[in-house]
């Protein structure tokens, strides 16, 4: 046996005697053993303690194991079950196998026989928990955090030096931008990479079921309940809880959330037993939490627990260069996905794109791909050939130089004029995304806090 600390094994059989033959066989190898002497003994045990591994009888009195088996199934999916029996036939194996047993032993036992099962049952399970966290931490085709700006880097130098630790993370950036990506690129690189990935979009959930979707449900805690389940905060138990669009949680929810991450324990909706839980909490939302917290809209002490390490995703039109790149990236990628012939987009198309502003960011750019190669599929675009939200055409127009609106003047004066204007105009529009924080904007524009200061005030630009 590996070292470390065993996994429970739970014993149900009404016979004495095969309890005791079992449990001197499993402790034996270093397991701990729990023993029921009835199906529904069994089943309260397992809605107490966290069992590894289940022993069951096919016939029992009561509920018999394959009612058992059902019941276990429904509530704990993952949870291994080794049928155990002196009497059934082969149409009864097969049926447990069938209904979800992961192997069937005999009677009388043999102690090379219940090993080897048991070591395969946990292995197996304990493999396909790993293969599932695994698939739901890679990122999904098209949407890895593309880029080789300067924003890009550095945020992946910030995922590189957080991932590894257990520090919880709070997302920033408008829809689109890779949020959700982010996060899973920061479990994928922690040491809990292995084990679950829970994703609650906090938006998604009607008010009266958040708290059943988060800490769960007892059997016949609401109309509806008709057995008990675990919650998203239960199920995430020593992985990660992703936290999507938490600006749009009531007051009411935030207040039992930030109990939760302050005890680490909740109970279950209806229930009266406390649970408790490990987990790594990562944060998004698209909203400026500080402007809702002045609102009264989001509890500041719960944006400060969140905000231990806070990120900020840069929207698509303040990495222009790395639009190009995933112009590629994607018609590749969807080229292959679709089985379509890529589109060759003309250097007039290209302008164009890069014109774009981007509201939907990366997302709308993946879109638009998309759009293009089912239409065009193995053509060439000019500028002319792209849809209208793209050029800001409209038919008969043509492909003339966008000026931005208040950058006219621009193009009437020299090159230190136009210089010193633009440089007003790009600080006042970033003061405004930044709803005049100046440290924010600082960040933001990569220049020192004390020297952007002086630089507005110089300007007379207001804050």
């Amino acid at each position: 046996m590996s070292t470390g600390a065993a996994p429970k094994i739970l014993i149900v059989d009404d016979e004495a005697g095969i309890r005791f033959s079992l449990r001197g066989i499993l402790e034996d190898e270093g397991y701990a053993v729990l023993e029921a002497a009835s199906g529904e003994e069994g089943l309260e045990l397992l809605s107490r303690l966290e069992v590894g591994l289940v022993f069951l009888d096919i016939w029992l009195p009561g509920l018999d194991g394959q009612q058992v088996l059902s019941r276990i199934r429904a509530a704990y999916p993952q949870l291994p079950v080794l049928m155990i029996s002196g009497h059934a036939t082969i149409e009864h194996a097969v049926a447990a196998i069938k209904n979800g047993a992961h192997d069937f032993i005999e009677k009388p036992f043999s102690l090379e026989k219940v090993l080897i099962s048991v070591t395969r049952a946990l292995e197996f399970h304990a493999l396909r928990r790993e293969n599932q966290a695994l698939r739901l931490s890679l990122p999904a085709v098209g949407e890895t955090l593309l880029g080789e700006s300067r924003p890009m880097r550095e945020l992946r130098g910030y995922i590189d030096k957080v991932a590894p630790l257990e520090t919880w993370v709070l997302l920033t950036g408008e829809n689109g931008t890779g949020k959700e990506v982010a996060a899973r690129c920061i479990h994928a690189r922690s040491p809990r990479a292995a084990s679950p990935w829970v994703a609650v979009n906090c938006a998604a959930i009607p008010e009266n079921l958040i708290e059943s979707e988060l800490f769960g449900h007892e059997k016949g805690a609401f109309t509806g309940a008709e057995r008990a389940r675990a919650g998203k905060f239960e199920l995430a138990h020593q992985g990660v809880l992703f936290l999507d669009e938490i600006g749009d949680m009531s007051l009411k929810t935030q207040a039992k959330i930030l109990r939760i991450l302050q005890e680490k324990s909740f109970e279950r909706v209806g229930g009266g037993k406390t649970i408790h839980v490990d987990v790594r909490v990562i944060a998004a939302t698209n909203k400026n939490l500080e402007q809702a917290i002045a609102s009264g809209e989001f509890r500041a002490d719960l944006y400060y627990r969140l905000r231990v390490f806070p990120l900020q995703l840069p929207p698509l039109r303040s990495r222009g260069e790395d639009i190009l790149l995933m112009l590629d990236y994607f018609t590749e990628r969807l080229c292959k996905d679709y089985a379509l012939k890529p589109v060759a987009f003309a250097a007039s198309a290209k302008r164009a794109l890069l014109r774009y502003n981007w509201p939907g960011n990366v997302r709308e750019l993946r879109n638009f791909i998309e759009r293009m190669l089912i239409i065009h599929s193995g053509q060439s675009l000019e500028a002319e050939d792209l849809p209208p939200e793209i050029t800001g055409q409209r038919p008969g127009e043509t492909d003339a130089p966008v000026v931005l609106p208040g950058t006219e003047k621009l193009y009437t004066e020299d090159f230190k004029a136009a210089r010193a204007m633009f440089e007003v105009l790009y600080l006042e529009e970033k003061l405004r995304a930044c709803d005049g924080n100046i440290s924010r904007m600082a960040e933001a524009v990569k220049l020192e806090r004390s020297f952007l200061h002086r630089k507005l005030k110089a300007l007379g630009i207001t804050t």
